[in-house]
């Protein structure tokens, strides 16, 4: 059995490789089917969020899966890019390494914003979104719902995601107000009508933001968040009317490229009349081309700018850290162990049968030497044979599944499957 994951991080890639790596939900779906049909004895989830893209695979027979160089190229091909642009920034688990990875991330513990919950909730949109694209398997399956069970296990027996704590809260609380005293007296312009835009307004409207302006390229979306929250929904074609007006701006949203660019927004700093704009761009890839930071009156912060605050959340979370990671480990180590015995099973049943047929056989043979018996000494001859096959069997299969706890027992499977010719 063979478990992979390729992919890269907040911790090990630039926001710029990020953006390049990044998928929507229909390349993701895209990317599955094309991994599938090059590789088809391969199961596959794609991971896409804001701080991370990761690719996990998993196949029966090892040489099934994909190689690491083959995984590289496969996400460089698929957009556009060289190798050499990704090759140093993406990194490799297999085995119990992908196992621990992956409750870890769906945990929580590998997020930029440590505890933050809403990680959890795209590791089950990942998953689902390759089981509706039948790109799963046995071992994704297993993995994956086991990934959700860890991730519980670590909210309800610890601490570290109580006051949960997302990037749009720490963007808000950290950011924002480090520069507004007050919200109720701002323009707010909310930018994206998903998850993270959504989550945003939840938290500036806890500060007391009353003037707010929701757009989206839907705009039946923008309604329909303003209808369960507050605000205007205002069209696409109002954006440059409206960022002449805002204070702050939140932009969320899944556009591919930028929706402004420094020379877009050079026209609109000329009618803001040097006034204060605060923009937090929370999107991957970014929505406000970088350069437009450096204009006069402007506050622009991306995703890797909130890594200050986050380390401080980090820190203030460390003291679950101990109980977190004892959780996955123990739950690593169940998992491997599962994941062991389920590789010894068939050579298990095909040693059970075997014995079971020599059995049948020898206790017919002898049954017919003796001729007519009671019926309560055959059941008593039929048990001891029973018995003889049993206490014969114990050592060995005993000594599988001990040895299965510690790792796959392929030393033992093989020698078993020699010594009693068990051929596939």
């Amino acid at each position: 059995m063979n478990l992979r994951m390729v992919g890269c991080s907040h911790h090990t890639a630039t926001v710029e490789v990020r953006e390049k790596l990044a998928f929507s939900r229909e390349q993701a779906t895209e990317a599955l089917a094309r991994f599938r049909s090059r590789y088809p004895q391969a199961e596959a989830v794609l991971l896409s969020t804001c701080n991370r893209v990761e690719l996990y695979f998993a196949s029966e027979a090892a040489d099934a899966c994909p190689t690491h160089h083959d995984v590289i190229a496969f996400l460089a091909e698929f957009h556009g890019l060289d190798v050499d642009q990704v090759f140093s920034q993406l990194f490799e688990h297999t085995g119990e390494d992908f196992v621990r990875h992956l409750f870890t991330v769906a945990a929580s513990l590998d997020s930029m914003v440590v505890g933050e919950a809403q990680i959890l909730g795209q590791v089950k949109q990942a998953y689902e979104l390759a089981t509706s694209a039948s790109a799963t398997g046995p071992l994704t399956n297993a993995a994956f719902q086991a990934a959700l069970r860890v991730a519980k296990r670590v909210a309800t027996e610890t601490a570290i995601q109580q006051k949960r704590v997302s990037i749009p809260s720490v963007a808000v609380a950290d950011f924002a107000k480090g520069v507004f005293e007050r919200f109720d007296d701002k323009h707010v312009v909310v930018i994206g009508a998903g998850e993270m835009g959504e989550e945003a307004l939840r938290y500036l409207m806890d500060e007391g933001a009353q003037h707010i302006s929701l757009v989206s390229r839907s705009h039946a979306r923008a309604e329909q968040l303003a209808q369960r929250f507050a605000g205007r929904p205002r069209p696409w074609s109002d954006l440059h009317k409206l960022l002449v007006e805002a204070d702050l701006v939140v932009s969320a949203t899944g556009a591919s490229e930028p929706i402004m660019t420094a020379a877009n927004f050079r026209p609109i700093i000329a009618e803001r009349y040097q006034r204060t704009l605060l923009i937090l761009d929370l999107a991957i890839p970014r929505d406000f081309e970088p350069a437009i930071g450096e204009l006069m009156g402007v506050y622009l912060y991306s995703i890797d700018d909130l890594s200050v605050a986050c380390e401080r959340n980090r820190r203030e979370r460390e003291r679950e850290w101990p109980q977190a990671e004892r959780i996955i480990e123990e739950e690593t180590r169940r998992f491997m162990g599962d994941l062991a015995h389920r590789a010894t099973a068939p050579t298990i049943k095909r040693l059970k049968l075997r014995a079971d047929e020599v059995k049948t056989d020898e206790l017919a043979r002898l049954l017919n030497k003796l001729g007519p018996i009671d019926p309560k000494t055959q059941s008593e001859i039929t048990a001891a044979f029973d018995r003889l096959v049993n206490k014969l069997l114990h050592p060995p299969l005993e000594s599988l599944r001990d040895e299965a706890e510690q790792g796959p027992p392929q030393g033992l499977l093989d020698a078993l499957k020699r010594l009693f010719r068990l051929d596939d």
